[in-house]
């Protein structure tokens, strides 16, 4: 592994190193940054009723605005192509499309993204779109304690696939059921902001459903582009060698790992050991029908990749990677710390050795049921400081461990998938950088900066960082 002491490896030498395929990719969610969320006939997402509970975001902030790309949408397609990256990952927002989750399309929606397909193709940017990127529509009862959501995400796939299906060329259908499930459902962090812990697991399963329906209708919309879904992983260790600690660390893995990945790519959910069999019950007692449809072929595999987790057993405070949890404090384990790494504004372990990991699992676990893996998305926060330069008069944003953060990463898939590495058998095509802009980051508000470039949410000045120039310099000296 490279050494924490080593310098980064530079724009030019990683360059050097990507086959002449890779695609190297910026990402964005819908939520997260067009605002207007009462314009243009959008409905109201399960998001928009969580952000205006008091309490729930941090600062009281809301997406009403977030990054303002609706009305900046030009401006942002300029950023994509300055970059000089070759696919931009966006999610087509469901309630701007489909206001309630069921009937037409809304035109004034489908019109936005219309100008986004064709303004990318146009630049020669090749557009990565996600279905469902956590925008639940409102009006559909239970959200995704219900099958009808899975069969509702299905009709829009096709709907969106005959709208878009000549010009999308791959096709995310879920981005992070997991996320979904555990911050959303068991947690209270996410919308909808339940508790259920255990008893979310059929949330797993109706998340994974609605993977199946949306490839059953982006096929039946006979789209020229591939299709995957996106899950995160977090590769999990237990704090000690004790039984208790191994084993509950067995089923964070099952829980947030295996449970997502397995009936994609095996067609069925890991056995479960003897202790959590009753725990685990919601999914082994499943339909092989429902099975079949989840484990239908996909083109390629996304893989989002931020940080490891440490379990040891036993109840502690409410402290989850996303925010506070009163609920995690009733688990019968807990997350421990990582005081050998150095960490993100989020708190969470920069620890690239440990995305080789990630790849070497999947490449142990799942071998030729693999299809090629796209890393979705990888990034990280930090502080960070707009000043001005009084020689040039320029806006600057200097962000050296956000480029550190991104050369260790990209160089440890690179290196872990090369022939030798722990994942060698694994065809990894590409890497896409969360995130473009600054956006509004879930129950963290604007407190946490992921973006390559900065935004002034006062104004919606938008102000290139020196990550922005790493990464024209990456694609730069890759194509000389």
């Amino acid at each position: 592994m490279t050494s924490r002491a080593t310098r980064f490896p530079s724009a030019e030498t990683l360059a050097a190193e990507l086959p002449s395929d890779f695609v190297l990719g910026v990402a964005t969610s819908a939520f997260q940054i067009e605002g207007a969320t009462r314009e243009g006939g959008r409905g109201a997402s399960t998001w928009d009723a969580f952000t205006h509970q008091a309490g729930r975001i941090r600062g009281g902030a809301t997406a009403d605005v977030a990054a303002d790309h609706i009305h900046r949408l030009g401006d942002d397609l300029d950023l994509v192509r300055d970059a000089g990256v070759d696919a931009y990952r966006f999610s087509i927002s469901w309630p701007r499309v489909q206001p309630g989750g069921s009937g037409r399309l809304n035109e004034h929606g489908v019109a936005f993204y219309d100008r986004l397909l064709d303004r990318l193709l146009a630049d020669g940017i090749s557009p990565m779109a996600t279905l469902f990127h956590w925008d639940t529509p409102l009006e559909l009862a239970g959200g995704w304690r219900s099958r009808d959501t899975a069969r509702r995400l299905g009709e829009l796939a096709f709907l969106l696939g005959e709208r878009f299906g000549d010009r999308v060329d791959r096709w995310v259908t879920v981005n992070e059921p997991a996320t979904v499930m555990l911050n959303g459902y068991a947690l209270g962090i996410h919308a909808p902001g339940e508790t259920l812990l255990f008893d979310a697991l059929p949330v797993a399963h109706n998340l994974l459903l609605g993977h199946g329906y949306a490839v059953e209708g982006l096929r039946g919309a006979d789209v020229r582009g591939g299709m995957g879904l996106t899950n995160v992983h977090t590769p999990t260790t237990p704090a000690t060698s004790s039984d208790e600690d191994t084993e509950f660390a067995w089923l964070f893995d099952a829980l947030h790992n295996r449970i997502f990945a397995d009936p994609v790519l095996l067609g069925h959910y890991p056995e479960p050991r003897d202790d959590f069999a009753s725990v685990l019950k919601p999914l082994i007692e499943v339909d092989s029908r429902d099975l079949a449809l989840i484990s239908q072929p996909i083109d390629f595999y996304g893989l989002n990749y931020y940080f490891p987790t440490r379990i040891a057993a036993g109840a502690r405070r409410a402290v989850a990677p996303d925010g506070e949890s009163e609920a995690m404090a009733s688990l019968p384990f807990h997350l421990a710390p990582w005081p050998e790494f150095p960490t993100t504004g989020f708190g969470w372990p920069v620890a690239p050795e440990f995305l080789e990991t990630t790849l070497g699992e999947m490449a142990e676990r799942y071998g030729s049921a693999l299809p090629p893996v796209f890393i979705t998305e990888g990034g990280a926060s930090f502080p960070e400081s707009l000043v001005f330069d009084e020689r040039s008069g320029d806006r600057v944003v200097s962000d050296p461990r956000r480029i550190d953060y991104l050369a260790r990463h990209l160089e440890a898939a690179l290196r872990s998938t090369s022939p030798g590495g722990i994942a060698e058998s694994v065809d990894l095509k590409g890497y896409f950088v969360w995130t473009l802009l600054d956006n509004f980051e879930w129950a963290a508000g604007y407190s946490q900066r992921f973006g390559l470039v900065h935004v002034d949410f006062a104004t919606q000045e938008r102000t290139p960082k020196d990550s922005f120039r790493w990464m024209q310099a990456l694609a730069g000296d890759r194509r000389r």
